[in-house]
């Protein structure tokens, strides 16, 4: 019988050495693999901090009903559609590969998360949130209320100023309230998740005044396509459909004594906002910039948002 501790111990030698791989990896080229290892590792270990700081989990009758109507799905699945053994196997493989390439976050992220986040926050007061998506980075750099996040001199991108104001469903506004933003570049790319950006390109945690006002100036995104070298592009292909999700800005919102929202916004008009890959996009958070005021390059746009103060 093999040793529990040795066991235990090769594991964690295994994931050191395989975070080590994903930074080279990373630092190398933005494959989906690199990238996909990266999003898993930063999950498994956020999922290590919870734990440590709530520890539990669901109890056995929750996983027994979950688990059991899951697999009882699949299984009616396979009866109405007679699976033969060759798709059973081509599946099988396939998992395997999903979880070698580290897609596991991606996929679930992008097929899966949009109904949990719908569910989730049914009875949510305030502004609509939608999916996280796999390349969120926790800790990034606090801003003031009016700021430009971190970019590169020579950034592409038509020039945007995103600016509202924080306040309670009540109308109070919320001083000091946190908008942290992250989003894709002028190529579709994020920093952390492909090579040569810096750390925390396009990326910021903006801190609202007194009033619950901010003003973020950066760059429009993108559009770009879920990475399709790995599982997850074999998927899409074999499927015949389009890898695309349109161009957005991710942010999370908080404040004191309120529920936080996390949430992505599009841009009206844009490619792909009615036929997103990940079904995150809502009426509600559809943006139409016009030409920033005073004469200067590029769009503004207000966008205001209402925090539920029900814990």
């Amino acid at each position: 019988m093999t040793d529990i501790t040795t066991t235990e111990a090769t594991t964690e030698a295994i994931t050191e050495a395989t975070t080590e791989a994903v930074a080279e990896a990373i630092a190398e080229t933005a494959t989906a693999a690199a990238s996909g290892a990266a999003a898993t590792e930063r999950f498994r270990s956020k999922q290590r901090e919870d734990a440590a700081a709530t520890p539990g989990a669901a109890g056995t009758k929750r996983v027994d009903t979950l688990a059991t109507e899951l697999i009882t799905a699949v299984h009616d699945v396979i009866r109405r559609h007679k699976v033969t053994y060759a798709e059973y196997d081509a599946l099988k493989a396939w998992l395997i590969q999903v979880g070698l390439d580290g897609e596991w976050p991606l996929f679930l992220d992008v097929w899966i998360e949009h109904v949990v986040e719908e569910v989730a926050n049914e009875d949510r007061e305030g502004s609509k949130g939608t999916i996280e998506g796999p390349y969120y980075v926790p800790g990034s750099p606090k801003l003031p209320a009016e700021a430009t996040l971190p970019m590169r001199e020579d950034e592409g991108g038509t020039p945007l100023l995103f600016q509202g104001r924080v306040t309670s469903v009540d109308g109070t506004p919320l001083a000091g309230a946190e908008i942290e933003m992250w989003h894709a570049d002028d190529d579709g790319f994020y920093s952390q998740y492909a090579p040569g950006l810096p750390e925390w390109n396009l990326r910021g945690t903006v801190v609202a005044d007194d009033e619950g006002r901010f003003g973020i100036h950066t760059v429009q995104p993108a559009p770009y396509q879920l990475p399709t070298d790995g599982s997850c592009g074999r998927l899409i292909s074999a499927a015949g459909w389009h890898a695309w999700r349109p161009a957005h800005l991710h942010l999370k919102v908080s404040a004191a004594g309120h529920q936080l929202v996390t949430t992505q916004l599009y841009f009206k008009g844009g490619n792909h906002v009615e036929d997103d890959i990940a079904s995150a996009v809502k009426p509600e958070l559809i943006l139409a910039p016009v030409p920033a005021a005073g004469g200067t390059d590029g769009n503004e746009v207000t966008y205001d948002f209402v925090l539920d103060p029900r814990i």
